[in-house]
């Protein structure tokens, strides 16, 4: 009897124990995978492919699609196990680093300042290649991670303003027309610590472009990548300062200068335009009269030009104040009206 008590105590706590461990939950922001005997449930004949990766990469990241369970209540074998993974969009530093203490990641810029960078990651499990994050790689963030510092230490180390014209590198100072701003921007250009500062939207768009075959890679996307801060050491920054203030001061100083040449040239031309009518004013009488005498010497011949020269001088007479009579000889014309001349 005591054995039979034995082997139905047995009995029922295999029961119990088969049927606690055959059901599992998984929370709204999982996504879990069975492992049985150490093989994950695939979906059979399906592989990851993503276009990003190049040929010898699809052959070394070629990893098999998984079956993946989804929130709620689930059955299980009892010798399976499922793998849970927060798949919830999460956000880290980018001086993260389980191997070290580091307060910001140090890089060579162009010009060979060290400077140190600062921001975050936003970054999610990709649930198209789960076997990647959770059996591809031991520690897929510590790698991803990696692959970041260095992609960004390479960019910063290259970097050039997409301009690409600048005074330091032979830019014509004044083939703009742009205003004192436009020429401040143009002077703080050529120190690649300027250049990131001013360019971070772009160095952000560039990491997250170079950085979305993580999740064919590592099962790791990335969601947003943050450059916040991208500081030199303290006495290259009191330099750099310095150095901005100059350029800032030189480009007042040419703004002011290109003003006032403007502003003379401009009055010279209104002078110009000034004297150019005030001669025509005087010019125009002149061209009206002989416009005149050439009439009346066509209709009448040359006496009717001297009746009217003679009838001109008569309120000319009425004014002046003596008359010369001059005895030299004198042409025609002048005879006619007894060459005299009025003073």
């Amino acid at each position: 009897m005591t054995v039979i008590a034995f082997l139905a105590g047995l009995l029922l706590y295999v029961l119990f124990t088969l049927a606690f461990k055959s059901w599992f939950t998984v929370k709204p922001n999982e996504r879990a995978v069975l492992v049985s005997f150490g093989r994950a449930e695939r979906l059979r004949g399906l592989f990851v492919d993503d276009p990003s990766l190049s040929q010898d990469e699809r052959k070394r990241y070629r990893y098999p699609m998984l079956k993946l369970k989804g929130p709620g209540l689930h059955a299980k074998a009892p010798w399976a196990s499922p793998v849970k993974q927060d798949i919830a969009t999460q956000s880290i530093d980018i001086t993260w680093d389980p191997t070290k203490q580091q307060r910001t990641i140090e890089a060579v810029t162009k010009d060979n300042l060290t400077t140190g960078i600062d921001g975050q990651l936003r970054w999610r499990v990709a649930q198209n290649n789960f076997y990647a994050y959770c059996f591809g790689v031991d520690s897929p963030l510590e790698h991803v991670m990696g692959y970041f510092v260095s992609v960004l230490r390479e960019r910063v180390a290259n970097f050039v303003d997409p301009k690409g014209q600048s005074l330091l590198d032979g830019g014509e100072l004044g083939s703009g027309a742009g205003g004192g701003a436009e020429l401040a921007a143009e002077l703080s250009e050529g120190v690649s610590i300027n250049d990131l500062r001013k360019n971070l939207p772009l160095l952000n768009d560039y990491m997250e472009q170079q950085c979305k075959a993580t999740g064919a890679r590592y099962g790791i996307e990335l969601d947003a990548a943050l450059i916040t801060q991208i500081d030199p050491p303290p006495a290259v920054d009191r330099a750099l300062s310095a150095i901005n203030s100059t350029r800032n001061q030189v480009a007042a100083d040419i703004s002011t200068a290109r003003a006032d040449a403007e502003q003379q040239i401009t009055m010279s031309k209104r002078a110009v335009e000034i004297a150019s009518n005030n001669a025509q004013a005087e010019v125009a009488p002149l061209r009206e009269l002989a416009n005149t005498l050439k009439g009346i010497k066509a209709e009448g011949a040359s006496p009717a030009l001297a009746a009217y020269i003679r009838n001109m001088r008569i309120p000319l007479l009425s004014r002046a104040r003596r008359i010369v009579q001059m005895t030299a000889t004198a042409p025609a014309d002048r005879a006619t009206d007894g060459g005299r001349h009025a003073q």
